[in-house]
């Protein structure tokens, strides 16, 4: 019964710590994960609905970006995406894009 409550409190303590982690990322880093989600969940949708690679490369040619640095990292987002053999609807895509997004940024500090 004590490890139980050990095991919880733990658990309990992680994700308290785990949730005031997530809040000190920067507000440009919790930018670019939102952005890189909506591109894989852009480029999944595009994947799921039949348009090749490079159909959907010639569509973020034409895109504006508002950073220099957002058009190959789209590039690179979307190939990725299209490389998988996911069938994921978008929507957990981008879920899953963001979460992975954080726990990187939080693990590089």
């Amino acid at each position: 019964m004590r490890t139980i409550v050990i095991t919880v409190a733990m658990i309990t303590l992680t994700l308290i710590v785990s949730g005031v982690q997530a809040k000190e990322l920067s507000k440009s880093h919790r930018f670019a994960c939102t952005w890189g989600s909506d591109i894989a969940a852009g480029a999944q949708r595009s994947k799921l609905s039949g348009v090749s690679l490079y159909g959907a490369r010639k569509q973020l040619q034409v895109r504006r970006f508002q950073q220099p640095w957002m058009r190959m990292t789209a590039m690179g987002i979307t190939e990725q995406t299209y490389n998988s053999s996911s069938k994921l609807k978008p929507a957990a895509v981008k879920q899953t894009y963001y979460e992975q997004c954080v726990r990187h940024e939080l693990a590089r500090r």
